[in-house]
């Protein structure tokens, strides 16, 4: 007993070794700002850092004696109370099946709020896509579905669908889809408080029941004892301090993809390095009013009147005539690839954009009003080009015309101007670019079809590396003796019958499913998983339960 517990004493001491200082000092600021956390968990990590939160690593002992793992989501002070309330609402109703993250307790001091929610052990993503077979990445792709019906089902629109939102335990099979504070509602939602953001409606309790300490769960805790050692735990009364800044810390997946380019276009990777510096590309635009021409026009205007300058009133005369176009006023610059005065002068079109780069549908890219749940189909259609191409991540791009000229080089050009034609927009593309065909495109950057001439366009030309086509080319029909050296003893038995060499048609014909440009053809994910592709995987899930 006593040998045991100094084993416990000494991983403590070594856990606590590896957490860098800066880790700590924000773990020791959680515990000051929600001191009710260290009666019941044991911090020991940070695990996860985002534009609007941090999620950590506790530990706390059940009622039973066992001590479990949990995930505490520490919200940015400055959140939307409605919105937090409304990413509460979506794991308590939809959550906790179907792949679908759900939550366990809940935690508030003031405006600190802390969700807390089951621990899901979980690769990273940039780190197992080459390495995944055919078989793994079918069923990823069909769990993703699967959660993606079930979230749809209730009227949820994620809209920030992509591989770090869902965690993949590969060893165990186990799947979670995360990160529902960019959830918006369709019409008919299920989630009441998704309503109350979409319609810009201020609602009373929306945090939460005034200060309440914390919520009751299913499976009771046991509170630490008052002299049990908990490490970086604070007695003291909060320290009423600015929250200390945000530390962008590079973990493995970040790191990875600094060393190494492995998108498939030639720019710099946007979508984690610069999210610190760009928060509002994922901000929810609906909840912040838009600045109005008129409204400045009009404080230009009286300022002006306080001034009383005789050249005055002759420029401001003008100023509100170029605010109120005539409706009905068209231009010459009309399907050109120039603006004019005219348009410059009209108000700039408002949609949601909220999303991660390179993972936005194209209706969301030229800010079409009306969007839905296909919005979702379409990033877990990037998903599988990435895993089907073993490129992560696919699309990385400055802004959002880049991001559709992008879409453009894989989809064809003609095809989408058509297809934004159907809901309402018109893009002109100063060359025509035709469709790739999907197999040939996958097949050449995994390194399984030879990279010739003619089978794909200049663009991907330069985006192989020999270090990842001698990785990837090893297949089944390879000796087991020409894999990579640097592959462990455990990978190469898991890189034995990947069945990269034998890929159906069902995939492909799956994948121009999903990435349909068209939001009302697109595919949903009910009808998805009913995809010749996945006929045989019901039947053993039934099996198995």
């Amino acid at each position: 007993m006593e040998a045991a517990q100094t084993l416990d004493k000494g991983e403590e001491a070594e856990n606590k070794r590896k957490v860098p200082r800066d880790v700590e000092m924000d773990i020791e600021y959680l515990y000051e700002v929600v001191p009710q956390l260290s009666r019941v968990f044991r911090i020991t990590d940070k695990i996860g850092e985002g534009t609007f939160s941090s999620v950590y690593l506790g530990e706390a002992q059940m009622t039973n004696g066992r001590r479990e793992k949990f995930a505490l989501k520490h919200l940015i002070p400055t959140s939307h109370p409605v919105r937090i309330a409304a990413e509460l609402q979506c794991l308590t109703v939809a959550g906790g099946k179907e792949n679908v993250m759900g939550v366990t307790y809940c935690f508030r001091k003031d405006h600190h709020v802390v969700i807390v929610m089951p621990y899901v052990e979980h690769q990273p993503f940039v780190d197992i896509v080459g390495m995944l077979s055919f078989e793994e990445v079918r069923l990823y792709i069909y769990q993703l579905l699967k959660a993606l019906k079930h979230i749809h089902k209730f009227g949820i629109i994620h809209r920030d669908i992509k591989p770090t939102n869902f965690l993949y335990n590969r060893r165990g099979r186990k799947y979670a889809l995360v990160d529902f504070g960019l959830a918006q509602g369709t019409p008919d939602t299920q989630i009441e408080l998704l309503k109350v953001v979409k319609s810009h409606k201020a609602q009373k309790g929306g945090g939460s029941a005034g200060k309440s300490e914390e919520s009751q769960g299913k499976r009771a805790l046991i509170p630490l004892p008052p002299n049990a050692p908990a490490p970086h735990a604070s007695t003291r009364t909060a320290a009423k301090r600015p929250c200390p800044p945000l530390r962008h810390k590079h973990n493995k997946e970040l790191m990875g993809l600094c060393k190494t380019s492995r998108s498939v276009f030639g720019e710099r990777n946007l979508n984690n390095v610069n999210a610190a510096k760009n928060p509002a590309d994922k901000v929810e635009e609906h909840l912040l009013k838009p600045a109005k021409a008129d409204d400045v026009i009009g404080r230009k205007f009286v300022s002006s009147k306080r001034r009383a300058l005789p050249t005055r009133p002759a420029v401001t005369s003008q100023k509100p005539k170029a605010a109120s176009l005539n409706p009905s006023l068209t231009c010459s610059c009309h399907m050109t690839d120039r603006i004019c005065n005219i348009c410059l002068s009209r108000k700039q079109q408002v949609a949601p954009r909220a999303g991660t780069p390179g993972f936005r549908a194209p209706e969301v890219l030229t800010k079409c009003p009306n969007q839905g749940t296909a919005i979702d189909v379409w990033s877990a259609g990037v998903i599988l080009l990435s895993l089907l191409s073993g490129r992560y991540p696919f699309f990385k791009a400055s802004d959002d015309l880049m991001a559709l000229t992008q879409i453009m080089t894989i989809r064809g050009s003609r095809e989408t101007i058509q297809a934004a034609k159907k809901f309402g927009k018109a893009i002109v593309c100063s060359r025509e670019l035709p469709p790739l065909d999907l197999r040939i495109l996958c097949e050449t950057l995994r390194g399984v079809r030879p990279c010739g001439k003619d089978s794909l366009p200049a663009e991907f030309q330069a985006t192989r590396h020999p270090a990842e086509i001698k990785q990837e080319s090893t297949g089944p029909a390879k000796n087991q003796s020409s894999q990579s050296a640097s592959q462990s003893p455990e990978n190469t038995a898991a890189f034995q019958g990947t069945g990269w060499d034998s890929v159906p048609d069902d995939v492909y014909d799956l994948l121009d499913k999903l990435l349909d440009l068209n939001p009302a053809t697109r595919v949903t994910a009910a009808a998805a998983l009913q995809h010749p592709l996945f006929r045989d995987i019901g039947d053993q899930q039934e099996d198995a339960s």
